[in-house]
């Protein structure tokens, strides 16, 4: 078994080899991945080598230490968190093959086509639809919200595949290329002046029936895999402390005595205390990770996410008085990342009111929550036994 002394050996042979000080960096990334250090508890040939997941950090340590590359882990969050676990999880070999080392290198940018203008927040209600015409599937639908759209190679996409079943049951999941035929983005021009989201439409887009994910019907369940990643991958960051929204109004606070007040000052320190709690909880969800997969959990840390970054964002323009409501690069800006830190007070407490409608609305995550983690009864349900051809829309 694969130990962190031999990982410190293997990364000490990486770097010997591949020096990062004179090494380009794609193909020093591509070696690490070949060298299976990309994420060790993959299988080997995948960018891993079956260790324990805890043992990551090793590796991250040893190559930081180096002065090593990454892999610019923000801009392909999506194929990182929601695609890769996925097409591990579902993809058959050749599509692992295929799909997983330009991903984690970061030569192939990922989007997700799952909501949709009629289906946000109840997703299993989405009506794109997926014919089969021999070895392909002809696709027709709208989807909506789909971040890095504009910059996308690949999508994980859920269609409706079966209309004549229940919901949940007839949707298949498959990789959409976003340069086929049919495939047309369209900016969304947010409330922060930018246009970070897309909306897609999808017409008459043919995907062969070798880049379907799981079994024909079975897209509800390999989309639980994604949307659990996805909301670990939101909400349980990896930050130091005071990292995240909680950074910069403390700074402000200790920069700016002039703006100080005792209500404030109350504010803060509660809000400072609510930060520091859900990052070592994030640790501890992390640590739950490496004996297996993310489950509900997730949707918690995604809550208290949205809640914190509003609550704090709020009381940095308060903080700041008028001057909290400048806002000085509002611009039609097409982003590759998403910066809460680097930008005025004002984007913050803007960009933050999304924060409860990505990656699940907040009132979802609350029944997940309450379901599956408290153990409470469920909502009822008049829909779940009926064919989705017949559902009121």
């Amino acid at each position: 078994m694969t130990d962190a002394a031999e990982l410190r050996r293997r990364t000490e042979e990486l770097l010997a080899a591949y020096p990062p000080a004179t090494t380009d960096r794609t193909n020093f990334l591509k070696a690490r991945f070949d060298a299976g250090l990309a994420w060790v508890h993959y299988p080997e040939g995948l960018g891993g080598l079956g260790a324990p997941r805890s043992l990551q950090a090793v590796v991250d340590a040893e190559l930081e230490a180096a002065g090593a590359p990454d892999n610019d882990p923000r801009r392909i969050g999506i194929g990182l968190g929601m695609a890769a676990p996925t097409i591990l999880g579902y993809g058959t070999g050749e599509q692992k093959q295929r799909y997983l080392r330009p991903l984690w290198v970061g030569e192939e940018v990922w989007c997700q086509l799952f909501s949709e203008p009629g289906a946000g927040s109840d997703l299993a209600a989405l009506g794109t639809r997926a014919v089969r015409e021999g070895d392909d599937w002809v696709v027709n639908g709208q989807k909506v919200w789909t971040s890095s759209a504009h910059l996308a190679r690949w999508a994980i996409l859920i269609a409706r595949t079966d209309p004549d079943v229940p919901k949940h049951r007839g949707i298949t999941y498959f990789i959409c290329d976003m340069t086929d035929p049919g495939v047309e983005v369209r900016p969304l021009r947010q409330i922060t002046g930018e246009a970070e989201f897309n909306e897609v439409f999808l017409t008459d887009v043919r995907i062969p029936d070798s880049r379907r994910l799981g079994e024909v019907g079975d897209g509800w369940r390999v989309a639980q895999t994604t949307l659990n990643n996805e909301r670990v991958a939101i909400g349980g960051m990896r930050l130091p402390r005071e990292g995240g929204m909680i950074g910069p109004v403390s700074r402000t606070w200790r920069e700016r005595p002039e703006l100080r007040t005792h209500d404030l000052h109350q504010r803060l320190l509660k809000l400072w205390v609510e930060a520091e709690v859900a990052r070592l909880t994030g640790e501890r969800l992390r640590q739950q990770l490496v004996a297996g997969q993310p489950g509900p959990e997730g949707s918690g840390m995604k809550l208290a996410f949205a809640r914190l970054n509003q609550e704090i964002s709020g009381l940095e323009v308060e903080l700041l008085g008028e001057e909290g409501l400048l806002y000085e690069d509002w611009t039609m800006r097409r982003p590759e990342l998403v910066d809460f830190t680097g930008r005025d007070a004002g984007y913050r407490y803007l960009r933050s009111k999304g924060n409860s409608i990505e990656g699940g609305t907040t009132e979802v995550l609350l029944n997940i929550v309450a379901e599956r983690v408290l153990g409470l009864p469920s909502e009822p349900r008049t829909d779940k036994d009926v064919a989705w051809k017949d559902l009121a829309r």
